[in-house]
């Protein structure tokens, strides 16, 4: 996995975390990619991005997208709360009639903190917002249906050694936006229809 760090500098927390996220085993229908990290939020910082698929082993519609940046600072700057910060991104399209639901905010909220606990993962500092995209489209393009898409953005400061149960968390965010159901652990899901 490679990552940004500051040159000549080695930090075997980093090194340590770094190691978690690579034993994570994610649904086969995450598809986790390496891109590069922020520059100078911090010392340390890894970036992944994940697209979340159809369980059909032929399905490769896009259900849901996302980011998950692990960052570290030594020097534990103040807003974080600590040295380590966890900045994520999901997004999902969902169902247009979903654009009038007044809860919208609160229930993509929800499933990040569920998702957190569910996976025992420890955090504080936590921030983030909930975004509702509504798009109609007119004239020429009047024929094409509108489209509602929810964007959970987030951070929050992870507590304890194990990275990975923070890339879990942000995974199994991910599949819940994306309407897959929860699987317990070593269960895969037969497939479904396509949507």
């Amino acid at each position: 996995m490679a990552t940004r760090s500051l040159p000549g500098r080695e930090s075997p927390e980093f090194t340590e975390a770094l190691e978690a996220l690579r034993r994570v085993r994610l649904r086969p229908e995450v598809r986790i990619t390496e891109v590069p990290a922020p520059q100078r939020i911090a010392p340390y910082a890894v970036a992944l991005t994940a697209d979340v698929l159809g369980s059909a082993a032929d399905d490769e519609d896009e259900l849901a997208s996302g980011r998950f940046v692990l960052l570290h600072d030594p020097s534990a700057p103040e807003p974080w709360g600590g040295e380590w910060r966890a900045v994520t991104f999901a997004r999902a399209e969902l169902e247009p009639e979903l654009a009038a639901d007044p809860l919208l905010g609160e229930v993509g909220w929800s499933w990040l903190v569920d998702a957190l606990a569910n996976r025992d993962v420890e955090a504080i500092a936590e921030a983030g917002t909930v975004t509702r995209v509504v798009s109609q489209s007119f004239a020429g393009l009047a024929d094409r249906p509108a489209s509602v898409e929810m964007e959970v953005r987030a951070s929050w400061t992870p507590i304890g050694p194990d990275a990975g149960l923070h890339l879990l968390a942000w995974s199994d965010l991910l599949c819940t936006i994306a309407g897959l159901p929860p699987l317990p652990e070593g269960v895969v899901a037969l497939p479904g229809p396509r949507r």
